[in-house]
């Protein structure tokens, strides 16, 4: 996986709530636990994730073929801002993440709202669905 040039802020703790911003059928995911990192850093604390982090989460509310069941997201946005390298920051709305399989291809076919640059430097085959790219 490629290295995100930007300073991300770790702000997603496991138990968070995410928006589904893709067209899979899930409406809101919880956060589970993260996938391909290690337990945290510092000794007592929760591990974190933030833009373009590959987690495990359960669908709370969509349809039913989802429900209740664990699967893989990225995170698209997050409420924490973004420092870029040229110095600007970024800050979305919501927490938000779309659903991928195990080769980390999306499951949806189209992205509601706007995609972090970040995400698709690591991503791109979620840059194919993206509708706005900030």
């Amino acid at each position: 996986m490629k290295a995100i040039p930007s300073k991300i802020m770790k702000t997603i703790v496991p138990g968070g709530v995410f928006t589904c911003a893709d067209n899979s059928g899930a409406y809101q995911l919880r956060m589970i636990h993260i996938i391909g990192k290690g337990g945290g850093g510092r000794h007592g604390k929760l591990a974190a994730v933030g833009i373009g982090d590959i987690v495990s989460a359960s669908v709370r509310k969509g349809t039913p073929a989802y429900l209740k069941k664990p699967v893989r997201v990225v995170v698209i946005r997050q409420r924490a801002p973004i420092r870029r390298a040229n110095g600007m920051r970024v800050r979305f709305e919501d927490n938000a993440a779309i659903m991928v399989n195990e080769e980390n291809l999306p499951i949806g076919t189209e992205v509601k709202g706007a995609i972090a640059r970040e995400v698709i430097e690591r991503f791109v085959k979620i840059g194919g669905i993206a509708s706005r790219i900030v």
